[in-house]
């Protein structure tokens, strides 16, 4: 036990986490049992480190072949696991497969690289499986993230293809930010344990449901008036379909609302930019259909907003867990113009959000994003670009926020004070020895 404890310990240092909360505790004690575990916790409770802890205690060294296998139903979900793996500086190697990624380059990454985790969404790991890049018969262990989600985005046939092929499994894990009335058959579970962290009272306590009127069947003057209120504290305003996040996004724009838009229709690029700039405080507002919903880390969202009210009361629960998570508190508003009444799973008696008469200006995010055109691709690292703004950017440590690297760009953010002062110093300059294009991400 105290090799396991000192394991743990010293990923946990290395992510600067002093403690784990009630739900990763129980999830990584289940580790001393051999049942498959079924984890039912709200979205953004920390699930991710809840799994891939205790995995960390069943993956052996030395060991040229994937051990463990993590599904999850979305491309940034995929990528967001593969992160959090990659930040606890273990030994083992991970490889990150999903669509709209050049298959080629992880074809060669599965093959030369002997990665010991493989983390994919189903229909791209079932099309490595049928082309023979992974070897199923040495992974013992499987992990499935948003079960839930991955049923409903009809995942149900690759998932069942996947795991046919599983014939060493010693362990599963399924994930779900909803309870399950019967487990399908095709996942192997027998007599799992399971870890019920789902709402309680005091979840329902720490966020407030309000709504909202609009004089006007067209909501976007009442969400503008509503977002310039809220000002600079984040918020996420969910539209049921792709065209309405588009029109919404282009209408706030005009109205010099900086604000970020997503949907499953964007370029995989586009997407990683809006959530990064959301995320590093380049922007305020992100305008989005229920895919943001699940599976993505965006910490410390304080507002919801419905402009549109949402399909059923699974995608209510599932936007509304977007804020007051955990110790956090957080609002919900829902807009509802004159021809609209609230949903039978939305209680009636909830209070009426009144605007203020005199509304401010849209307010400007104190931070910028520099969008640089090379990545991992290029051996590029987080210590490169840190080191690249210092010397020739002249910036502090106070003035680099987050920094972000995919395989081709990378992501960094800087006071907005300090944007023509930076570009002007780093234009034409190379980073390692590279040459670079850098400019405001747009």
């Amino acid at each position: 036990m105290r090799e396991i404890n000192e394991t743990i310990r010293l990923v946990l240092q290395k992510l600067g986490i002093s403690a784990l909360n009630e739900m990763q505790l129980a999830a990584l004690n289940s580790q001393l049992v051999k049942k498959d575990i079924i984890l039912l916790s709200p979205t953004g409770s920390g699930k991710t480190l809840a799994f891939l802890l205790p995995l960390l205690l069943r993956l052996q060294t030395n060991v040229l072949s994937a051990q463990a296998l993590v599904l999850a139903p979305s491309r940034e979900l995929a990528l967001q696991i593969d992160a959090v793996f990659k930040s606890m500086g273990t030994p083992w190697k991970s490889c990150c497969c999903y669509g709209g990624h050049p298959i080629a380059e992880e074809k060669k990454n599965l093959l030369n690289n002997h990665p010991t985790l493989i983390i994919g969404t189903p229909g791209r790991v079932a099309d490595h499986l049928r082309k023979g890049n992974i070897a199923p018969e040495t992974i013992h262990t499987l992990i499935i993230d948003e079960f839930d989600k991955s049923l409903e985005l009809g995942f149900e046939e690759e998932m069942e293809e996947i795991i046919s092929q599983l014939s060493q499994l010693k362990k599963r894990v399924l994930l779900s930010a909803t309870a399950m009335e019967t487990v399908p058959t095709f996942t192997g579970l027998v007599l799992p344990e399971e870890l019920n962290f789902l709402s309680t009272r005091d979840d329902e306590k720490r966020l407030e449901l309000v709504k909202l009127l609009s004089p006007d069947k067209d909501k976007i003057e009442t969400l503008y008036r509503l977002l310039c209120t809220l000002g600079n504290r984040s918020s996420i305003v969910f539209c049921n379909h792709r065209e309405s996040v588009e029109r919404v996004y282009k209408l706030l724009r005009e109205k010099n609302i900086c604000c970020e838009m997503f949907h499953g229709g964007m370029e995989q690029r586009d997407r990683e930019k809006a959530l990064y700039k959301y995320r590093n405080g380049s922007c305020y507002a992100l305008i989005s259909t229920d895919l943001a919903a699940r599976g993505l880390d965006i910490p410390e969202v304080e507002h919801i907003v419905h402009y549109h009210i949402p399909v059923n009361e699974e995608a209510f629960t599932h936007r509304n867990g977007r804020t007051a998570r955990w110790k956090a508190t957080g609002t919900s508003y829902i807009i509802l113009n004159p021809e609209e009444q609230l949903p039978p799973y939305i209680p009636t008696d909830i209070s009426t959000y009144l605007l203020p008469a005199s509304i401010p200006n849209p307010s400007t995010p104190l931070w910028v994003t520099l969008y640089i055109s090379r990545g991992k691709r290029d051996k590029l690292n987080k210590v490169d670009i840190v080191g690249f703004f210092y010397k020739i950017g002249k910036l502090s440590r106070e003035d680099l926020g987050l920094v972000e690297i995919r395989e081709n760009y990378a992501f960094v953010s800087i006071p907005r004070t300090k944007l023509k002062q930076t570009l002007s110093l780093v234009r034409g300059e190379k980073v390692k020895g590279i040459k670079v294009l850098i400019e405001e991400a747009r």
